[in-house]
């Protein structure tokens, strides 16, 4: 029987031959990538809509252990704190300090709470104001802070309830917010570990095919269902910006609260019974009514069921009315899309999708502005003549862009971009928008005009743009481009195009991303506003290149080699190569690259990169895409094309000197720890191997995976084939195993790797299996991280650098 042992961490070792448990304390990886992994994290950046106040977050890079283990429960698809009524895996930020585009000052903010746990930042309408949520021991404070006098003021005590959706709605005029607050007489929770079952758990099916992903955290019992309806109810007051509080609706299970843009309605959405233990929270029946300004009900606009039934397919989608919201450019006209295909893929229809509306006073017939030939995507509203709608559909990865007139049903939409939504190379970029006059973001349109901000990747490297578009024809003109080719810049937003003005951030291998002002108008007219500083010095000297290389089928493929400072080409050195698949329909938009060399260098906490200072090769984010085109899906060939992107790889690196062929590890995360344990089933080319929180066994996420719609009795074969625990016997190679314990990313259960290693062990194969307490699909406390790297460390020391 397997030993398990228990202490700061559960780890499991085995291999041929057995070996003593060396250690079961959290553990720290060398001192050279510890001390990356303690570099302060810069501050996040926050800008008001005129683009003149900057907010700056900051907070610790890391959560410790204790703070993750505080109370938790898992209920309908949410992780709670019951104490503090929060998200339980919350970031939090500790410090806050107010800056100007003018200039690279900054400016304490006084008046802060001490001990802060900061979130929920949001500026009011006017721009003239931060509100933000401070979470003590005792629950959810409103907070705010006064811009021109950078001061902060607590507006209220413990009584926000922040567990479901958004809980502070500012109103359009700036001058009240309303609030989810805690109900007065709330019942308590019950304490399920002490409950007595009266009877069993029954669930039934009615015969309709209910396909649904292995979610997680999923209701359970009835108890589960009455502490969800505990946690989720709530009473909305009326908060005034001196802190006076007023009732303003009564005790419900409130999803969201939407004021339309003048300010005189509130689009209410709220939960309702019978809940579901086979989805979650967000496909609970829902109620959706308008309200007016001061609280009283107008009209139910929708009722939507409970939607655990839905048609097979990634484009499938539920009957009646979805996305209802507010037209952002009328005062109170709501829209919303309805499926013309009763949201089964299968129909065969020239019309997926229609969007509708329905003015004030919401009492009159529905009005049709467009359908669009795929599953709608969005819209962008503009003005009385121009709006764009997108749809998108997944089999063959196409995405169209629609101008239509909203004033009339009568003009054919014109269809301005038709393209394949993974072609980076023909991406048009996004539409520019501006605030109208109430305050909201629509099209930034000139005459017949709209403009375009784009990623501007080609195969001679990327170029960011800005273009303007004649929205009657789609021809445009560039009115700007990065000319950069040792840096990159992304443009992030258009200040005033008229003027020229758009915010940019620059960066470089070595050059912390900073941001700029950037005049397009004039010719090397940029001003910084922001002197962030390299805080990843001694990775300055490491060598960073993107390369291209063929595989045996002719596609193109890159990576980003990292190579040791000093590195000296005459030493043939041990590599990681580290991945993820993707799925294409093509192979032209396969071989693309989107990787950028002048791109500054700084590890996440699960990057490989950290191994460079351990004199290793690195190869990141290898291209590994998994192609099949016309009738041929893309994992009907899965293994036979992942090898050959391996193979390909280190083929490559051995080609050009730098690499051991014989000592390459492999590693990846999520679906690219199902890479490894696939590539470690069906080839020998790598030393040992890395995976983590990866799924291994595909019978268990049967009504498909990533990119894969067939379920497992329409394509059992497949499913078979790509799943490593089918193939464990064939595992020869040292495979490194590291769950989080509490992981909740669908079709990734801990179960997954846990069973994976049972069959590792059972068969013989060296393998190690490290489960991480409290840690989730990303991991986030600090002595995780640290324990994962020196476990990563140990295996790739002994199995790779140091093989035999």
């Amino acid at each position: 029987m397997m030993k398990h042992i228990f202490k700061s961490i559960i780890v499991l070792f085995c291999s041929i031959t057995v070996y003593a448990q060396e250690a079961t304390d959290y553990q720290k990886p060398p001192k050279e990538i510890e001390e990356l992994i303690d570099v302060p994290l810069p501050p996040a950046v926050g800008l008001d809509k005129q683009s003149e106040t900057i907010l700056f977050y900051y907070r610790d890079r890391y959560q410790s252990i204790e703070q993750l283990s505080q109370a938790e429960m898992r209920l309908g698809g949410l992780r709670i704190n019951p104490v503090t009524n929060i998200g339980s895996r919350t970031v939090f930020y500790n410090n806050l300090e107010l800056g100007s585009t003018k200039n690279k000052k900054r400016k304490k903010i006084v008046g802060l709470p001490n001990n802060p746990q900061l979130t929920n930042f949001q500026f009011s309408p006017d721009d003239k104001y931060i509100s933000f949520t401070n979470t003590t021991t005792k629950g959810v404070e409103l907070w705010l802070i006064d811009v021109k006098k950078a001061k902060a003021s607590k507006l209220t005590d413990a009584i926000i309830n922040a567990n479901l959706g958004q809980s502070v709605i500012w109103s359009r005029d700036s001058k009240s917010i309303l609030l989810k607050t805690l109900p007065k007489d709330r019942p308590e929770l019950i304490d399920v570990s002490k409950q007595v079952p009266t009877g069993p758990i029954v669930s039934e099916s009615d015969g309709e095919k209910a396909q649904n992903r292995t979610y997680q955290d999923l209701l359970k019992t009835p108890n589960d269902e009455q502490n969800f309806s505990i946690l989720a109810h709530s009473e909305i007051k009326k908060i005034s910006l001196d802190g006076h509080i007023e009732d303003f609706l009564p005790n419900a299970m409130y999803k969201s609260l939407r004021f339309s843009p003048d300010g005189d309605y509130l689009l209410v959405s709220t939960i309702k019974k019978p809940f579901s233990y086979l989805v979650p929270y967000q496909r609970f029946p829902t109620t959706e009514a308008v309200y007016t300004a001061d609280g009283q009900e107008v009209t139910i606009v929708n009722e939507i069921p409970l939607t655990e039934v839905l048609p097979q397919g990634f484009m499938a989608t539920r009957d009646g009315k979805r996305n209802l919201s507010w037209r952002s450019d009328k005062p109170a006209t709501l829209y919303w899309v309805e499926a013309l295909d009763h949201g089964d893929p299968e129909i065969d229809v020239p019309y997926r999708d229609a969007i509708y509306e329905l003015s004030a006073p919401f009492n009159g017939n529905k009005n049709l502005l467009v359908k669009t030939k795929n599953r709608y995507a969005g819209v962008i509203w503009g003005d009385d003549t121009y709006a764009v709608a997108f749809d998108r559909w997944f089999s063959d990865r196409n995405t169209k862009t629609y101008v239509f007139n909203p004033s009339s049903n009568q003009q054919e939409p014109y269809i301005i971009s038709d393209r394949n939504y993974q072609d980076n190379y023909t991406d048009p970029g996004n539409f520019v928008t501006k605030e109208n006059e109430f305050g909201l973001h629509v099209l930034n349109l000139e005459n017949s005009s709209a403009f375009l901000i784009g990623d501007g990747y080609t195969p001679k490297g990327q170029f960011p743009f800005i273009d303007q578009i004649d929205l009657t024809n789609g021809k445009t003109n560039r009115l700007y481009e990065s000319e950069y080719t040792d840096k990159v810049e992304g443009i992030l937003r258009a200040i005033d195009l008229q003027k020229g003005t758009v915010l940019v951030r620059i960066e470089s291998k070595n050059e912390f991303p900073n941001y700029y002002i950037r005049n397009i108008k004039r010719k090397n007219d940029l001003k910084q506003i922001t002197d962030f500083t390299n805080p990843y010095q001694s990775l300055e000297a490491v060598h960073k290149e993107v390369i291209t290389y063929t595989r045996e089928d002719g596609l193109e493929l890159s990576g980003t080699l990292y190579l040791p400072a000093n590195y000296d080409k005459k030493e043939k050195l041990p590599m990681i190569l580290w991945a993820y698949p993707r799925e294409y329909k093509d192979r032209s938009t396969a071989s693309q690259s989107t990787s950028n060399s002048n791109r500054f260098v700084a590890p996440n906490y699960g990057s490989p990169i950290f191994w460079v200072t351990q004199g290793y090769a690195v190869l990141d984010q290898a291209a590994f895409p998994i192609v099949g085109e016309k009738d041929e899906e893309p994992n009907d060939t899965f293994q036979k094309q992942l090898v050959a992107n391996a193979k390909a790889a280190i083929d490559a690196l051995d080609n050009l000197g730098y690499i051991d062929r014989n000592r390459v590890g492999v590693g990846g995360h999520s679906y690219g720890a199902f890479m490894v344990a696939n590539l470690l089933s069906h080839s020998d080319l790598f030393a040992a191997g890395i995976a983590r929180s990866g799924a291994y066994n595909r019978t268990l996420t049967p009504f498909g995976f990533q990119s894969e719609e067939r379920n497992y009795w329409e394509a059992p074969q497949l499913y078979y084939d790509m799943s490593p625990f089918m193939h464990a016997e064939k595992v020869k190679t040292p495979i490194l195993l590291i769950h989080g314990a509490d992981d909740n990313n669908s079709g990734t259960y801990p179960m997954q790797s846990e069973r994976y290693f049972n069959a590792l062990k059972g068969l013989g194969a060296t393998s190690r299996l490290v489960m991480l307490p409290k840690e989730s699909h990303g991991y986030a406390a600090k002595e995780s991280i640290l324990h994962m790297l020196w476990e990563q460390h140990e295996w790739l020391e002994k199995y790779v650098k140091n093989k035999k």
